[in-house]
Protein backbone atom coordinates (compact mmCIF):
# COMPACT_ATOMS: atom_id res chain seq x y z
CA UNK A 1 0.00 0.00 0.00
CA UNK A 2 1.10 3.56 -0.74
CA UNK A 3 2.37 5.23 2.44
CA UNK A 4 2.43 8.92 3.34
CA UNK A 5 4.32 10.58 6.18
CA UNK A 6 2.94 13.82 7.61
CA UNK A 7 5.86 15.30 9.55
CA UNK A 8 4.33 18.63 10.59
CA UNK A 9 1.04 19.59 12.19
CA UNK A 10 -1.84 19.94 9.72
CA UNK A 11 -5.61 20.02 10.16
CA UNK A 12 -7.64 16.85 10.57
CA UNK A 13 -9.45 17.59 7.31
CA UNK A 14 -6.18 17.29 5.40
CA UNK A 15 -5.40 13.98 7.11
CA UNK A 16 -8.87 12.65 6.31
CA UNK A 17 -8.46 13.50 2.62
CA UNK A 18 -5.19 11.54 2.50
CA UNK A 19 -6.77 8.54 4.22
CA UNK A 20 -9.85 8.62 2.00
CA UNK A 21 -7.53 8.39 -0.99
CA UNK A 22 -6.76 4.84 0.08
CA UNK A 23 -3.31 5.58 1.48
CA UNK A 24 -1.70 4.52 4.74
CA UNK A 25 -0.97 7.75 6.63
CA UNK A 26 1.53 8.14 9.48
CA UNK A 27 1.11 11.40 11.39
CA UNK A 28 4.38 12.23 13.23
CA UNK A 29 4.39 16.04 13.61
CA UNK A 30 7.35 16.05 16.00
CA UNK A 31 9.71 13.74 14.08
CA UNK A 32 13.37 14.68 14.47
CA UNK A 33 15.67 15.33 11.50
CA UNK A 34 17.64 12.17 12.36
CA UNK A 35 14.53 10.00 12.48
CA UNK A 36 13.25 11.53 9.25
CA UNK A 37 16.36 10.29 7.46
CA UNK A 38 15.94 6.84 9.04
CA UNK A 39 12.23 6.48 8.28
CA UNK A 40 11.73 8.27 4.95
CA UNK A 41 12.65 5.19 2.90
CA UNK A 42 9.30 3.63 3.82
CA UNK A 43 7.20 6.37 2.27
CA UNK A 44 5.89 7.33 -1.16
CA UNK A 45 4.71 10.79 -0.08
CA UNK A 46 5.76 13.41 2.48
CA UNK A 47 3.63 16.30 3.75
CA UNK A 48 5.38 19.19 5.53
CA UNK A 49 4.93 22.76 6.68
CA UNK A 50 7.74 25.11 7.68
CA UNK A 51 9.18 23.09 10.60
CA UNK A 52 10.51 20.12 8.63
CA UNK A 53 13.64 20.62 6.53
CA UNK A 54 13.94 18.21 3.62
CA UNK A 55 17.65 18.07 2.83
CA UNK A 56 19.67 16.28 0.17
CA UNK A 57 20.43 13.65 2.81
CA UNK A 58 16.71 13.02 3.24
CA UNK A 59 16.21 12.64 -0.51
CA UNK A 60 19.19 10.30 -0.74
CA UNK A 61 17.56 8.04 1.86
CA UNK A 62 14.12 8.31 0.24
CA UNK A 63 14.21 5.21 -1.94
CA UNK A 64 10.46 5.19 -2.66
CA UNK A 65 9.56 8.86 -2.34
CA UNK A 66 7.60 10.30 -5.25
CA UNK A 67 6.18 13.57 -3.97
CA UNK A 68 6.73 16.18 -1.25
CA UNK A 69 3.80 18.48 -0.50
CA UNK A 70 4.35 21.76 1.36
CA UNK A 71 1.25 23.09 3.12
CA UNK A 72 2.14 26.70 2.42
CA UNK A 73 4.05 28.80 -0.08
CA UNK A 74 7.74 28.90 0.82
CA UNK A 75 10.04 26.10 -0.27
CA UNK A 76 13.29 27.35 1.26
CA UNK A 77 13.16 24.37 3.66
CA UNK A 78 13.21 21.90 0.75
CA UNK A 79 16.29 21.10 -1.36
CA UNK A 80 14.39 21.27 -4.64
CA UNK A 81 17.53 20.57 -6.71
CA UNK A 82 18.15 17.33 -4.78
CA UNK A 83 14.49 16.39 -5.22
CA UNK A 84 14.71 16.97 -8.95
CA UNK A 85 17.77 14.76 -9.32
CA UNK A 86 15.93 11.99 -7.48
CA UNK A 87 12.81 12.47 -9.59
CA UNK A 88 10.68 13.60 -6.64
CA UNK A 89 7.91 16.10 -7.30
CA UNK A 90 7.88 19.09 -4.93
CA UNK A 91 4.55 20.88 -4.57
CA UNK A 92 3.35 23.86 -2.58
CA UNK A 93 -0.01 25.56 -2.05
CA UNK A 94 0.43 29.12 -3.27
CA UNK A 95 -3.22 30.10 -2.98
CA UNK A 96 -4.23 28.64 0.35
CA UNK A 97 -2.81 31.32 2.64
CA UNK A 98 -2.87 34.33 0.31
CA UNK A 99 -5.61 36.25 2.08
CA UNK A 100 -4.32 35.51 5.58
CA UNK A 101 -0.79 36.64 4.74
CA UNK A 102 -2.01 39.76 2.94
CA UNK A 103 -4.22 40.66 5.89
CA UNK A 104 -1.38 40.13 8.37
CA UNK A 105 0.90 42.30 6.24
CA UNK A 106 -1.66 45.07 6.21
CA UNK A 107 -2.27 44.69 9.93
CA UNK A 108 1.48 45.18 10.43
CA UNK A 109 1.38 48.24 8.18
CA UNK A 110 -1.48 49.87 10.09
CA UNK A 111 0.12 48.94 13.40
CA UNK A 112 3.30 50.71 12.31
CA UNK A 113 1.37 53.78 11.22
CA UNK A 114 -0.56 54.12 14.50
CA UNK A 115 1.84 52.53 17.05
CA UNK A 116 -0.89 50.13 18.14
CA UNK A 117 1.25 47.39 19.79
CA UNK A 118 3.30 49.92 21.74
CA UNK A 119 0.23 51.82 22.92
CA UNK A 120 -1.44 48.56 23.93
CA UNK A 121 1.60 47.47 25.96
CA UNK A 122 1.73 50.89 27.63
CA UNK A 123 -1.93 50.69 28.61
CA UNK A 124 -1.41 47.25 30.15
CA UNK A 125 1.37 48.78 32.22
CA UNK A 126 -1.16 51.24 33.67
CA UNK A 127 0.01 54.23 31.62
CA UNK A 128 -1.87 56.79 29.52
CA UNK A 129 0.77 58.08 27.06
CA UNK A 130 -1.50 59.71 24.50
CA UNK A 131 1.10 62.15 23.17
CA UNK A 132 3.87 59.57 22.90
CA UNK A 133 2.09 57.47 20.29
CA UNK A 134 1.06 60.01 17.68
CA UNK A 135 0.92 58.21 14.35
CA UNK A 136 0.59 58.99 10.64
CA UNK A 137 -2.26 58.59 8.17
CA UNK A 138 -2.10 56.12 5.32
CA UNK A 139 -4.20 58.32 3.04
CA UNK A 140 -2.08 59.79 0.19
CA UNK A 141 1.04 57.97 1.40
CA UNK A 142 3.18 56.02 -1.08
CA UNK A 143 3.38 52.27 -0.53
CA UNK A 144 6.22 50.46 -2.27
CA UNK A 145 5.51 46.78 -2.91
CA UNK A 146 8.37 44.50 -3.93
CA UNK A 147 6.82 41.39 -5.45
CA UNK A 148 3.39 41.59 -7.07
CA UNK A 149 2.27 37.99 -6.95
CA UNK A 150 -0.95 36.86 -5.30
CA UNK A 151 -0.12 38.31 -1.88
CA UNK A 152 1.39 41.53 -3.20
CA UNK A 153 -1.71 42.08 -5.32
CA UNK A 154 -4.03 41.60 -2.35
CA UNK A 155 -1.98 44.03 -0.27
CA UNK A 156 -2.19 46.58 -3.11
CA UNK A 157 -5.99 46.33 -3.22
CA UNK A 158 -6.27 46.92 0.51
CA UNK A 159 -3.86 49.84 0.40
CA UNK A 160 -5.82 51.46 -2.42
CA UNK A 161 -8.96 51.22 -0.29
CA UNK A 162 -7.10 53.40 2.24
CA UNK A 163 -6.23 55.92 -0.46
CA UNK A 164 -2.55 54.96 -0.75
CA UNK A 165 -0.55 55.37 -3.95
CA UNK A 166 1.15 52.14 -5.08
CA UNK A 167 4.64 51.78 -6.55
CA UNK A 168 5.47 48.19 -7.40
CA UNK A 169 8.53 46.24 -8.47
CA UNK A 170 8.17 42.82 -10.09
CA UNK A 171 10.17 41.80 -13.17
CA UNK A 172 7.44 39.36 -14.22
CA UNK A 173 4.38 41.58 -13.93
CA UNK A 174 2.47 42.19 -17.16
CA UNK A 175 1.24 45.55 -18.39
CA UNK A 176 -2.29 44.16 -18.22
CA UNK A 177 -1.93 43.63 -14.45
CA UNK A 178 -0.35 47.07 -14.00
CA UNK A 179 -3.28 48.67 -15.80
CA UNK A 180 -5.92 46.58 -14.04
CA UNK A 181 -4.54 47.30 -10.57
CA UNK A 182 -3.87 50.97 -11.25
CA UNK A 183 -0.32 50.88 -9.92
CA UNK A 184 2.96 52.47 -10.97
CA UNK A 185 5.84 50.22 -12.01
CA UNK A 186 9.18 51.12 -10.48
CA UNK A 187 12.63 49.77 -9.74
CA UNK A 188 13.66 48.80 -6.22
CA UNK A 189 15.83 51.91 -6.03
CA UNK A 190 12.94 54.15 -7.13
CA UNK A 191 10.74 52.62 -4.45
CA UNK A 192 13.47 53.14 -1.85
CA UNK A 193 13.76 56.81 -2.75
CA UNK A 194 10.05 57.69 -2.85
CA UNK A 195 8.02 55.32 -0.67
CA UNK A 196 6.68 56.14 2.79
CA UNK A 197 6.05 52.45 3.49
CA UNK A 198 7.85 49.48 1.90
CA UNK A 199 6.61 45.89 2.05
CA UNK A 200 8.18 42.83 0.42
CA UNK A 201 6.23 39.90 -1.05
CA UNK A 202 8.69 38.08 -3.30
CA UNK A 203 10.08 34.56 -2.91
CA UNK A 204 13.55 34.18 -1.42
CA UNK A 205 16.10 33.24 -4.06
CA UNK A 206 19.47 34.40 -5.32
CA UNK A 207 17.88 37.35 -7.13
CA UNK A 208 15.88 38.60 -4.12
CA UNK A 209 18.19 37.81 -1.20
CA UNK A 210 19.17 41.20 0.28
CA UNK A 211 17.29 43.07 -2.46
CA UNK A 212 16.61 45.75 0.15
CA UNK A 213 20.08 46.39 1.54
CA UNK A 214 22.40 49.11 2.79
CA UNK A 215 22.33 50.93 -0.56
CA UNK A 216 18.55 51.11 -0.54
CA UNK A 217 18.34 52.21 3.10
CA UNK A 218 20.78 55.00 2.32
CA UNK A 219 18.42 56.19 -0.45
CA UNK A 220 15.28 56.14 1.72
CA UNK A 221 13.75 59.30 3.10
CA UNK A 222 13.71 59.79 6.88
CA UNK A 223 10.68 58.30 8.58
CA UNK A 224 10.18 55.39 6.19
CA UNK A 225 8.49 52.28 7.58
CA UNK A 226 9.40 48.76 6.45
CA UNK A 227 7.39 45.49 6.57
CA UNK A 228 8.50 41.91 5.87
CA UNK A 229 5.91 39.14 6.06
CA UNK A 230 7.40 37.19 3.15
CA UNK A 231 10.76 35.53 3.85
CA UNK A 232 13.64 36.37 6.13
CA UNK A 233 16.64 37.52 4.12
CA UNK A 234 14.82 39.49 1.43
CA UNK A 235 15.56 42.55 3.55
CA UNK A 236 19.16 42.65 4.76
CA UNK A 237 18.64 42.42 8.53
CA UNK A 238 21.99 44.00 9.43
CA UNK A 239 21.31 46.96 7.16
CA UNK A 240 17.79 47.31 8.57
CA UNK A 241 19.14 47.23 12.12
CA UNK A 242 21.58 50.05 11.36
CA UNK A 243 18.80 52.08 9.72
CA UNK A 244 16.60 51.63 12.79
CA UNK A 245 19.46 52.62 15.10
CA UNK A 246 20.20 55.75 13.07
CA UNK A 247 16.56 56.81 13.02
CA UNK A 248 16.32 56.71 9.22
CA UNK A 249 13.66 53.99 9.59
CA UNK A 250 10.84 55.17 11.84
CA UNK A 251 9.55 51.67 12.33
CA UNK A 252 9.81 48.11 11.10
CA UNK A 253 7.36 45.21 11.30
CA UNK A 254 8.85 41.74 10.90
CA UNK A 255 7.03 38.42 10.81
CA UNK A 256 9.89 36.42 9.26
CA UNK A 257 13.61 36.22 9.94
CA UNK A 258 16.81 34.84 8.45
CA UNK A 259 17.06 32.43 11.37
CA UNK A 260 13.88 31.13 12.96
CA UNK A 261 12.98 31.05 15.78
CA UNK A 262 14.39 34.53 16.36
CA UNK A 263 17.22 34.41 18.89
CA UNK A 264 16.26 35.48 22.39
CA UNK A 265 19.12 38.00 22.35
CA UNK A 266 18.29 39.41 18.90
CA UNK A 267 18.92 43.18 18.90
CA UNK A 268 15.55 43.67 17.19
CA UNK A 269 13.89 42.74 20.48
CA UNK A 270 15.36 45.85 22.07
CA UNK A 271 13.62 48.43 19.87
CA UNK A 272 10.18 49.70 20.81
CA UNK A 273 9.52 50.79 17.21
CA UNK A 274 10.15 47.31 15.78
CA UNK A 275 7.02 45.13 15.77
CA UNK A 276 7.80 41.41 15.91
CA UNK A 277 5.50 38.44 15.33
CA UNK A 278 6.54 34.75 15.25
CA UNK A 279 5.82 33.92 11.58
CA UNK A 280 2.06 34.36 11.88
CA UNK A 281 1.36 35.31 8.26
CA UNK A 282 -0.57 32.13 7.50
CA UNK A 283 -1.66 31.46 11.07
CA UNK A 284 -5.41 31.69 10.76
CA UNK A 285 -7.79 28.79 11.13
CA UNK A 286 -9.04 29.39 7.60
CA UNK A 287 -5.55 29.37 6.08
CA UNK A 288 -4.39 26.32 8.03
CA UNK A 289 -7.43 24.36 6.96
CA UNK A 290 -7.16 25.66 3.40
CA UNK A 291 -3.51 24.73 2.82
CA UNK A 292 -3.94 21.34 4.52
CA UNK A 293 -6.91 20.51 2.33
CA UNK A 294 -5.19 21.79 -0.81
CA UNK A 295 -1.90 19.94 -0.29
CA UNK A 296 -3.73 16.72 0.61
CA UNK A 297 -5.79 16.87 -2.58
CA UNK A 298 -2.65 17.54 -4.63
CA UNK A 299 -0.82 14.61 -3.03
CA UNK A 300 -3.75 12.26 -3.67
CA UNK A 301 -3.93 13.32 -7.32
CA UNK A 302 -0.17 12.99 -7.84
CA UNK A 303 0.10 9.54 -6.25
CA UNK A 304 -3.00 8.38 -8.14
CA UNK A 305 -1.46 9.26 -11.49
CA UNK A 306 -3.72 12.26 -12.05
CA UNK A 307 -2.93 15.94 -12.41
CA UNK A 308 0.28 17.46 -11.02
CA UNK A 309 -0.57 20.89 -9.63
CA UNK A 310 1.58 23.65 -8.16
CA UNK A 311 4.81 21.72 -8.69
CA UNK A 312 8.04 23.65 -8.26
CA UNK A 313 10.04 21.25 -10.40
CA UNK A 314 7.58 19.81 -12.91
CA UNK A 315 5.09 21.31 -15.37
CA UNK A 316 1.75 22.08 -13.74
CA UNK A 317 -1.16 21.89 -16.17
CA UNK A 318 -4.82 22.65 -15.65
CA UNK A 319 -6.70 19.32 -15.40
CA UNK A 320 -9.01 20.14 -18.32
CA UNK A 321 -6.05 21.13 -20.51
CA UNK A 322 -4.10 18.05 -19.43
CA UNK A 323 -6.84 15.75 -20.67
CA UNK A 324 -6.77 17.50 -24.04
CA UNK A 325 -2.99 17.30 -24.47
CA UNK A 326 -2.51 13.82 -22.99
CA UNK A 327 -2.65 12.16 -26.46
CA UNK A 328 0.08 14.56 -27.66
CA UNK A 329 2.13 13.75 -24.54
CA UNK A 330 1.83 10.02 -25.22
CA UNK A 331 2.74 10.49 -28.88
CA UNK A 332 5.79 12.63 -28.08
CA UNK A 333 7.08 10.11 -25.54
CA UNK A 334 6.74 7.27 -28.07
CA UNK A 335 8.55 9.34 -30.67
CA UNK A 336 11.40 9.91 -28.22
CA UNK A 337 11.58 6.19 -27.44
CA UNK A 338 11.68 5.41 -31.16
CA UNK A 339 14.52 7.85 -31.83
CA UNK A 340 16.67 6.66 -28.92
CA UNK A 341 16.70 3.18 -30.44
CA UNK A 342 16.89 4.35 -34.05
CA UNK A 343 19.90 6.61 -33.42
CA UNK A 344 21.52 4.46 -30.70
CA UNK A 345 24.25 7.01 -30.00
CA UNK A 346 25.04 9.94 -27.74
CA UNK A 347 23.09 13.10 -28.55
CA UNK A 348 23.99 16.74 -28.03
CA UNK A 349 20.73 18.37 -29.12
CA UNK A 350 17.06 17.48 -29.00
CA UNK A 351 14.75 19.83 -30.86
CA UNK A 352 10.96 19.67 -30.86
CA UNK A 353 9.04 21.55 -33.55
CA UNK A 354 5.30 22.19 -33.27
CA UNK A 355 2.87 23.15 -36.00
CA UNK A 356 -0.88 23.17 -36.48
CA UNK A 357 -3.53 22.72 -33.80
CA UNK A 358 -1.10 21.42 -31.17
CA UNK A 359 -0.04 25.06 -30.78
CA UNK A 360 -3.46 25.79 -29.29
CA UNK A 361 -2.13 24.21 -26.07
CA UNK A 362 0.85 24.69 -23.73
CA UNK A 363 3.59 22.46 -25.12
CA UNK A 364 6.14 22.33 -22.26
CA UNK A 365 4.80 19.01 -20.98
CA UNK A 366 4.83 17.59 -24.50
CA UNK A 367 8.48 18.56 -24.93
CA UNK A 368 9.37 16.96 -21.60
CA UNK A 369 7.54 13.80 -22.66
CA UNK A 370 9.73 13.60 -25.77
CA UNK A 371 12.82 13.98 -23.56
CA UNK A 372 11.56 11.22 -21.24
CA UNK A 373 10.98 8.89 -24.17
CA UNK A 374 14.46 9.55 -25.54
CA UNK A 375 16.23 9.13 -22.20
CA UNK A 376 14.42 6.07 -20.82
CA UNK A 377 16.09 3.48 -23.07
CA UNK A 378 19.49 5.05 -22.35
CA UNK A 379 19.26 5.64 -18.60
CA UNK A 380 19.43 3.44 -15.54
CA UNK A 381 16.77 4.32 -13.01
CA UNK A 382 13.57 6.30 -13.28
CA UNK A 383 13.09 9.12 -15.76
CA UNK A 384 10.01 11.29 -15.24
CA UNK A 385 8.60 14.76 -15.73
CA UNK A 386 10.56 16.01 -12.73
CA UNK A 387 14.08 14.82 -13.45
CA UNK A 388 14.09 14.47 -17.25
CA UNK A 389 15.31 18.06 -17.91
CA UNK A 390 18.01 17.65 -15.24
CA UNK A 391 19.17 14.30 -16.66
CA UNK A 392 19.28 15.76 -20.17
CA UNK A 393 21.39 18.66 -18.90
CA UNK A 394 23.75 16.31 -17.06
CA UNK A 395 24.20 14.35 -20.29
CA UNK A 396 25.00 17.53 -22.19
CA UNK A 397 21.81 17.42 -24.25
CA UNK A 398 20.42 20.83 -25.15
CA UNK A 399 16.63 20.78 -25.39
CA UNK A 400 14.75 23.39 -27.43
CA UNK A 401 11.17 23.77 -28.61
CA UNK A 402 10.07 25.84 -31.58
CA UNK A 403 7.05 26.70 -33.67
CA UNK A 404 7.17 25.57 -37.27
CA UNK A 405 5.18 26.43 -40.37
CA UNK A 406 5.91 23.02 -41.92
CA UNK A 407 2.71 21.05 -41.48
CA UNK A 408 2.32 19.37 -44.88
CA UNK A 409 -1.21 17.91 -45.05
CA UNK A 410 -1.62 17.29 -41.32
CA UNK A 411 -3.90 19.15 -38.92
CA UNK A 412 -1.14 18.93 -36.31
CA UNK A 413 2.47 17.86 -36.44
CA UNK A 414 5.18 17.27 -33.84
CA UNK A 415 8.67 16.88 -35.27
CA UNK A 416 11.50 15.60 -33.08
CA UNK A 417 15.04 16.19 -34.34
CA UNK A 418 18.05 14.53 -32.72
CA UNK A 419 21.58 15.77 -33.36
CA UNK A 420 24.30 13.31 -32.36
CA UNK A 421 27.67 14.23 -30.89
CA UNK A 422 29.28 13.64 -34.28
CA UNK A 423 26.81 15.99 -35.99
CA UNK A 424 24.62 13.26 -37.48
CA UNK A 425 20.97 14.30 -37.65
CA UNK A 426 17.73 12.36 -37.76
CA UNK A 427 14.14 13.41 -37.28
CA UNK A 428 10.73 11.89 -36.81
CA UNK A 429 7.27 13.36 -37.29
CA UNK A 430 4.10 12.40 -35.47
CA UNK A 431 0.49 13.45 -35.77
CA UNK A 432 -2.84 12.81 -34.06
CA UNK A 433 -5.45 11.81 -36.62
CA UNK A 434 -7.94 11.73 -33.74
CA UNK A 435 -7.66 11.74 -29.95
CA UNK A 436 -6.86 8.01 -29.82
CA UNK A 437 -5.29 7.62 -33.23
CA UNK A 438 -1.60 8.58 -33.13
CA UNK A 439 0.70 7.99 -36.07
CA UNK A 440 4.36 8.32 -36.95
CA UNK A 441 4.07 10.04 -40.30
CA UNK A 442 7.66 10.87 -41.15
CA UNK A 443 11.17 9.53 -40.61
CA UNK A 444 13.90 11.76 -41.98
CA UNK A 445 12.68 12.76 -45.44
CA UNK A 446 10.30 9.83 -45.93
CA UNK A 447 6.57 9.72 -45.16
CA UNK A 448 4.70 6.77 -43.61
CA UNK A 449 1.63 5.75 -41.69
CA UNK A 450 3.00 3.86 -38.67
CA UNK A 451 1.19 2.95 -35.45
CA UNK A 452 3.77 3.74 -32.70
CA UNK A 453 3.11 0.73 -30.50
CA UNK A 454 4.66 -2.63 -29.74
CA UNK A 455 7.50 -4.15 -31.78
CA UNK A 456 8.56 -2.36 -34.95
CA UNK A 457 11.09 -3.71 -37.46
CA UNK A 458 12.75 -0.73 -39.15
CA UNK A 459 14.65 -1.58 -42.32
CA UNK A 460 16.74 0.79 -44.40
CA UNK A 461 16.99 -0.67 -47.87
CA UNK A 462 17.64 -0.02 -51.54
CA UNK A 463 14.45 0.49 -53.51
CA UNK A 464 14.57 -2.68 -55.62
CA UNK A 465 12.03 -5.44 -56.33
CA UNK A 466 11.78 -8.39 -53.95
CA UNK A 467 12.59 -6.70 -50.64
CA UNK A 468 9.12 -7.02 -49.15
CA UNK A 469 8.75 -10.62 -50.29
CA UNK A 470 12.09 -11.76 -48.93
CA UNK A 471 11.57 -10.07 -45.55
CA UNK A 472 8.06 -11.54 -45.29
CA UNK A 473 9.41 -14.99 -46.03
CA UNK A 474 12.04 -14.74 -43.29
CA UNK A 475 9.51 -13.55 -40.73
CA UNK A 476 7.06 -16.27 -41.70
CA UNK A 477 9.78 -18.90 -41.36
CA UNK A 478 10.38 -17.74 -37.78
CA UNK A 479 6.63 -17.54 -37.06
CA UNK A 480 6.68 -13.78 -36.55
CA UNK A 481 3.30 -12.38 -37.54
CA UNK A 482 3.08 -9.10 -39.48
CA UNK A 483 0.39 -6.74 -38.15
CA UNK A 484 1.08 -3.83 -40.49
CA UNK A 485 3.70 -2.86 -43.05
CA UNK A 486 4.45 0.55 -44.50
CA UNK A 487 7.33 2.03 -46.42
CA UNK A 488 8.55 5.40 -47.59
CA UNK A 489 10.84 6.72 -50.30
CA UNK A 490 11.55 10.11 -51.80
CA UNK A 491 11.39 8.87 -55.42
CA UNK A 492 11.63 5.55 -57.33
CA UNK A 493 15.06 3.96 -57.08
CA UNK A 494 16.12 6.00 -54.04
CA UNK A 495 16.93 4.39 -50.72
CA UNK A 496 13.79 3.54 -48.76
CA UNK A 497 12.72 2.80 -45.21
CA UNK A 498 10.33 -0.04 -44.43
CA UNK A 499 8.56 -0.21 -41.07
CA UNK A 500 6.80 -3.42 -40.04
CA UNK A 501 4.57 -3.77 -36.95
CA UNK A 502 4.87 -7.36 -35.69
CA UNK A 503 3.11 -9.26 -32.92
CA UNK A 504 6.22 -10.87 -31.42
CA UNK A 505 9.62 -9.71 -30.25
CA UNK A 506 12.25 -10.10 -32.95
CA UNK A 507 15.46 -11.92 -31.96
CA UNK A 508 18.77 -10.47 -33.11
CA UNK A 509 19.39 -13.60 -35.20
CA UNK A 510 16.31 -12.83 -37.30
CA UNK A 511 17.43 -9.23 -37.81
CA UNK A 512 20.88 -10.47 -38.84
CA UNK A 513 19.27 -12.82 -41.35
CA UNK A 514 17.24 -9.96 -42.84
CA UNK A 515 20.37 -7.79 -43.06
CA UNK A 516 22.32 -10.47 -44.98
CA UNK A 517 20.82 -9.26 -48.25
CA UNK A 518 23.03 -6.87 -50.22
CA UNK A 519 19.98 -4.66 -50.72
CA UNK A 520 19.39 -4.23 -46.98
CA UNK A 521 21.40 -1.39 -45.43
CA UNK A 522 20.28 -2.03 -41.83
CA UNK A 523 17.60 -3.83 -39.85
CA UNK A 524 16.68 -3.20 -36.23
CA UNK A 525 13.80 -3.86 -33.84
CA UNK A 526 12.40 -0.87 -32.01
CA UNK A 527 10.28 -1.59 -28.95
CA UNK A 528 7.70 0.96 -27.85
Amino acid sequence: MTRILVSDAISSEGLNILKSGGFEVDYIPDITPEDLVKEIGKYDGLVIRSRTTVTAEVFEAAKNLKVVGRAGVGLDNVDVAAATKKGVIVMNTPGGNTISTAEHSFAMLTSLARNIPQANASMHEGKWDKKKYVGVELHNKVLGIIGMGRIGGEVARRAQAYGMQIMAYDPFISQEVVKRLGITQATVDEIAAKADFITVHSPLNDATRGIVGAKQFEMMKPGVRVINCARGGIIDEEALLEAVKSGKVAGAALDVFTQEPLATDSPFRGFDNVILTPHLGASTSEAQEGVAKEVAEQIVDALSGKTIRNAANAPSVDPAILEQIRPFINLAQRMGTFMAQFMNCAAKELKVYYSGTVLDYPVASITTAAVIGFLEPLTEGSVNFVNAPSIAKDRGIEVTEMKSTKIYDFANLITLEIIADDGTKAWIGGSLLSSNNARIVMLNDKFFDVVPDGNLIVIENHDVPGIIGSVGTILGHHKINIAQMTWGRTHPGADAITVINVDQDVPKAVLDEIAESDDIISARCIRI
